[in-house]
């Protein structure tokens, strides 16, 4: 598999109702789709309401050679604006591609997740860059012990 580049497109709360509304234009399935209540809680975080853990921590979505990709904002960061309400999502062939990446084009940003390991199997990190434009590094583990 080739370095990928792909929108991720994140919401307010409306995630699940957009993502099945671009589901009835383009067709397919959505491969996972997971909520906010699935993963994990971090040590310190308020429990969640039933409606904010809900809400859509990650769904894709095929649309030709793209994956279309989204969630919602979590509600400890509050609601997301024009301009943060998407970022580009890069998926890499190793961990070394993927700090290369990472590295390179968070210079002069600011990183919001380092590129750690997650508890999804991934290698992964978030960043605004200098231009102000929200990036993902992603290296799939799973994908690639396969």
């Amino acid at each position: 598999m080739a370095t990928t580049v792909n929108p991720y497109l994140i919401f307010n709360g409306k995630g699940e109702e957009a993502f099945l509304f671009y589901k009835s234009v383009f067709g397919g399935e959505f491969p996972y789709i997971g909520k906010f209540k699935d993963g994990p809680a971090e040590e310190g975080d308020e429990v969640l309401s039933d409606e904010d853990s809900n809400r859509i921590m990650h769904v894709s979505l095929s649309v030709g050679n793209t994956i279309l990709m989204g969630s919602d904002s979590h509600p400890k960061f509050g609601e997301v604006g024009f301009g943060d309400n998407f970022s580009v999502s890069i998926n890499t062939e190793s961990t070394d591609e993927a700090d290369r990446i990472f590295n390179g084009l968070s210079a002069g940003g600011k990183v919001e997740m380092l590129m750690n390991k997650t508890f999804w199997g991934a290698y992964f990190g978030m960043f605004k860059d200098k231009f102000g434009i929200n990036w993902m590094v992603n290296f799939d583990e799973n994908e690639h012990n396969q």
